[in-house]
């Protein structure tokens, strides 16, 4: 018996293939979790097994947007640190952070997850690590609520062994041993990472940044990485401070310094990347290393403006990302798109973005950073059926002709249906694996739990 099929039609679709292929009003026909065919006018004659069909008349559909760079558990400290640039805002915000558990992970999991999957997320990414001693299995507490929402996700087990005894920023008490955190993320590698072409759960290395790690923890971590097959990542030239604290403790800038240490490659990419000059984006771009780009967070926390458009333009694999909630409060990557676009523009004139560009970032440009591009990222025959169906004819995008602006540069478009694996994840705008209402009310508790026992509350 043929796979079950779902024929959406008499939409408009941007593939975001290698020609950025569009129809102004064709089909798409899912089997199983693969995509059959795309294309102009209504779907083939004749299909068996089909158990539904979907009229997209007032409809764009993309591929499932790709998130590259998160931080879940910061859900739970939004609206904090409000004027503070990125050192301030971490020294504020360790102390309460040291103090998070499975329970509070889990909450902050879920909370971030509904938000960016009911705005179009398909892929998800969150780079966790926060390990309190005695706080019970964090990264499962994540794994588990992926899972539960259905969402395909890249678990980035973050590590730290850098506490402000040693110079870091983070307590003491909030940091592991160099042997522990290897040992653990191997472990999550063991247990958690499936390599198969349609997984729903990948597992990355990811030490945290310069500043929280020792230069021990990075080359071992790139060894284990790659001795197991897994990809890289952590946080680069954010901020000036960091480039100054580069150069006071190795004596070379970041990007320098994670080519000493192993942490340049198709293999790995890097959150923020603001602060690069010439010689970087070379570095980058000879090696294929890719960049998730934050623009809210960078925004929020004035960090800088990163040159995106010089970064495409000399073949660097660039991805969006959210961050943490706690420095892009919204906590959705539907709106990156517009702010990719629009910060890049104050950065590098009218034309250093476009519209579709910004749609490539947030879709096959996340797929390359995560290296699932042969699965995900453009709506392609033989790839998995990750999918948003945009509603574009309300008042927010109603007298806007072209759907791709529409989409990147008007109002955040309703999710009409978001599939994820052939499987519907997002209904008229509403999660269907969930309960948003339960989310919020246990969010919230865990919030009001983390301030007490802070001392914030």
């Amino acid at each position: 018996m043929a796979a079950p099929r779902i024929v959406i039609e008499n939409c408009a679709i941007a593939t975001v293939d290698a020609n950025d292929t569009e129809y102004a009003s064709g089909h798409v026909v899912i089997a199983g979790n693969r995509i059959e065919s795309v294309g102009a006018g209504a779907a083939p004659q004749g299909l068996e097994n089909v158990v539904r069909r979907v009229d997209g008349t007032g409809h764009l559909v993309t591929p499932g947007l790709v998130n590259t760079h998160h931080h879940f558990y910061q859900w739970l400290t939004r609206g904090l640190a409000q004027d503070s640039n990125l050192f301030n805002w971490l020294v504020e915000l360790y102390p309460t952070w040291a103090r998070i558990d499975e329970e509070m992970v889990y909450a902050a999991a879920q909370g971030s997850l509904a938000m960016m999957a009911r705005g179009g997320v398909t892929t998800a990414m969150d780079h966790h690590y926060v390990f309190p001693k005695g706080s019970g299995d964090l990264l499962g507490a994540e794994i588990r609520a992926a899972k539960e929402m259905g969402v395909r996700f890249t678990a980035a087990r973050g590590s730290m062994d850098r506490g402000k005894s040693d110079g870091g920023l983070p307590p003491d008490f909030a940091v592991e041993t160099l042997e522990g955190a290897l040992a653990a993320t191997e472990e999550a590698i063991d247990t958690h990472h499936d390599s198969s072409f349609d997984s729903m759960l990948h597992i990355a290395v990811a030490p945290c940044s310069p500043f929280s790690v020792s230069t021990d923890l990075m080359r071992e971590g790139a060894l284990l990485a790659r001795r197991k097959g897994v990809r890289l990542h952590t946080h680069g030239s954010e901020t000036v401070e960091e480039e100054k604290f580069c150069h006071e403790l190795f004596g070379m800038g970041p990007t320098d310094y994670f080519e000493s240490t192993g942490w340049l490659g198709d293999d790995v990419w890097m959150a923020h990347c603001v602060h690069m000059n010439d010689s970087d984006i070379a570095a980058f771009a000879r090696t294929k290393t890719g960049v998730a780009h934050c623009p809210s967070s960078n925004a929020r926390l004035a960090a800088g403006i990163a040159r995106v458009p010089d970064m495409l333009a000399s073949g660097v694999p660039v991805g969006l990302g959210v961050d943490g909630t706690a420095s892009n409060e919204s906590g959705e990557l539907h709106t990156e798109l517009r702010n990719a676009l629009l910060i890049n523009r104050l950065g590098g004139g009218e034309r250093a973005l476009n519209a579709r560009q910004a749609l490539r970032l947030g879709t096959y440009g996340g797929a390359q950073v995560l290296g699932r591009a042969d699965q995900i990222g453009s709506i392609e025959a033989g790839k998995l059926a990750d999918l948003v169906l945009w509603k574009l004819d309300g008042i927010g995008h109603s007298s806007i002709a072209d759907p791709v602006a529409a989409l990147v540069m008007g109002a955040a478009a309703p999710v009409t249906l978001s599939l994820i694996n052939g499987k519907p994840v997002v209904e008229n705008n509403h999660l269907t694996t969930v309960d948003e209402d339960a989310i919020a009310r246990l969010t919230r508790v865990q919030a009001q739990r983390l301030a007490k026992i802070a001392g914030l509350a």
